[in-house]
């Protein structure tokens, strides 16, 4: 016979182990359950007892895939570009925002750069943001997100 810890933090029993695997195939309880037998006054994990171990498949962690080095290898072509041209929209297309670089470019070339000082600060501004965010968020927020301008 069991005492159980439930998750609402009650104790519950003296059950059966035939109860607690009926109560493991509904998802009552589960791996972490600290339990007890009647004839300790240890608590432990119903993983930690023999007779309930063989109900816990053990899978392997799972190792979650390392953020694809292609998928943000052009996080610094694009910073330092858009931090020394970034009047000519170089960074946008490195990142495949053709229609931002062509902007950035015609606003420079058909002002006949009376306004590329305008484009380089934006450029600047972008090749920092660029600089100073994680891979993963660089990821999410330029490559998943498309976010073409800051």
């Amino acid at each position: 016979m069991y005492k159980i810890i439930g998750t609402d933090g009650k104790q519950y029993g003296p059950v059966g182990a035939n109860e607690i695997r009926r109560w493991l195939a509904e998802n009552r309880v589960n791996a972490r359950t600290v339990a007890q037998t009647e004839s300790s006054s240890e608590w432990k994990p119903l993983v930690a007892f023999p007779e309930f171990a063989s109900e816990f498949k053990t899978v392997p962690p799972t190792i979650a895939p390392p953020i694809a080095a292609s998928r943000a290898s052009n996080k610094i072509a694009a910073a330092i570009c858009g931090i020394l041209l970034g009047w000519l929209g170089v960074h946008k297309f490195i990142l495949g925002y053709t229609g931002a670089g062509l902007i950035m470019l015609l606003v420079s070339l058909l002002s006949c750069f009376f306004l590329w000082p305008i484009m380089h600060i934006i450029g600047l501004i972008e090749g920092i943001i660029y600089l100073t965010k994680s891979d993963e968020d660089f990821v999410r927020t330029y490559v998943d997100g498309r976010k073409e301008w800051f």
